[in-house]
């Protein structure tokens, strides 16, 4: 039984990227999907798509690399765990390496990049940041 499937998720990505691998499968969860499709938003995953397979589906992404074949994410943390969640307010969120990388937050209006939700002054749960 998988208690924290977001960890997972980041951590098959984090494996593929190690592994110079060019497709990732995913078990589908509309929250993992969302998480999915804001880095892909980001730029920081090439295409991402659902793919129907039994009775359960799965998420396929596309990692993203420059063309020297380094990858684009270079570092992906998760932030807040079943163990020890970690909320945030709106004043409270850092930018992410000088704003140069993303934090993902659960808000009450969805999921929401970290530039997002100091726009629209909703705080939330710190979920992971990326870079």
């Amino acid at each position: 039984m998988m208690t924290d499937p977001i960890a997972d998720m980041l951590t098959r990505i984090r494996n593929a990227i190690h592994a110079k691998r060019e497709l990732v499968e995913v078990p589908f969860s509309k929250l993992k999907l969302e998480v999915v499709k804001l880095l892909e938003q980001e730029g920081y995953l090439q295409t991402s798509s659902v793919v129907e397979a039994g009775h359960r589906g799965k998420i396929l992404i596309t990692l993203r690399y420059t063309r020297e074949r380094d990858p684009v994410i270079n570092h992906l943390h998760r932030v807040s765990k079943p163990g020890r969640r970690v909320y945030v307010g709106y004043t409270e969120i850092k930018p992410v390496l000088g704003g140069m990388g993303t934090a993902i937050l659960s808000t009450s209006k969805g999921l929401l990049t970290d530039k997002q939700a100091k726009e629209a002054k909703i705080g939330g749960e710190l979920l992971c940041t990326i870079w």
